[in-house]
């Protein structure tokens, strides 16, 4: 008997991975995350599954009806929002699955980062501009960021932040970015991207406050900070596909490029 812990993407069906579509669909019991999840994500169950919603289960509910399977020897399709290695709360149901023995595996999914970089129809890495992303979130009174790592902190390096689980503190993120970032630094906020009434505000850190707050958005949010977000841009070409630039796979005519065996 197998956990299968599941990424189902941000939201849209269609970017579910062959393979966690096959898990699913051969798993007899399924629990997904429905507050993250779409149902049409896991309609592909088998007929007959036992398909729970965990939004109103604690984790030991969760477990028990994981430990009940084992016990059956059913595996268990465990799905969860975006890529589970992302704040897909996991790792205290790891500890518990080592601690019975019960063997688990981990299929990635889209991450909200991603989904949200294409949906914007941007690169997050644009030449000599930004070359890092930082996934991070701010302090929840329910969970403490470790020291250290600080929206100052990651601020100073200049990267594109995407910042998970703050929607409702666009007031710090705008004191503390606008040092760093300048006022009118872009950012996009992504409301529950991959789902039919997703949405794209894009702003500055002078004003995406209050359109944030025009389109009442509390939750479900991803935001983006950073100046390779945006639209139009003044920057160097990649050197990836630099014609005077040769490479193993593409050597410029003339030029031979010869492998150095005592290296």
């Amino acid at each position: 008997m197998t956990v299968y812990f599941i990424g189902a993407g941000p939201g849209d069906p269609e970017l579910l991975t062959k393979k966690a579509e096959r898990i699913i669909g051969e798993c007899p019991v399924c629990l997904y995350a429905g507050s993250l999840v779409p149902a049409e994500v896991v309609a592909c169950a088998p007929e007959g599954a036992k398909v729970m919603d965990t939004a109103p289960m604690t984790l030991n509910d969760t477990h028990a009806e994981i430990k009940a399977a084992h016990d059956r020897g059913e595996n268990v399709a465990r799905v969860h929002s975006g890529d589970p290695s992302l704040y897909g709360a996991i790792a205290e149901q790891i500890r518990r699955l080592r601690a019975d023995g019960i063997d688990y595996q981990i299929i990635p999914g889209v991450p909200a980062y991603a989904a949200m970089a294409a949906e914007m129809k941007q690169e997050l890495t644009i030449p000599e501009i930004a070359q890092s992303i930082v996934l991070t979130r701010m302090s929840m009174q329910s969970t403490s960021m470790p020291e250290g790592e600080t929206l100052e902190n990651f601020a100073r390096t200049g990267a594109t932040l995407a910042i998970h689980l703050a929607v409702r503190n666009m007031r710090e993120i705008e004191r503390v970015l606008v040092p760093y970032y300048g006022a009118d630094c872009p950012v996009v906020v992504g409301y529950r991207v991959g789902w039919p009434d997703q949405m794209l505000i894009r702003g500055t850190l002078s004003d995406i406050r209050k359109k944030v707050r025009s389109e009442k958005i509390t939750r479900t949010a991803l935001i983006m900070v950073g100046p390779a977000l945006r639209e139009a841009q003044d920057f160097k070409d990649s050197a990836l596909y630099d014609p005077a630039i040769p490479h193993v796979l593409r050597p410029v005519t003339g030029i031979d490029l010869v492998e150095d065996h005592n290296t």
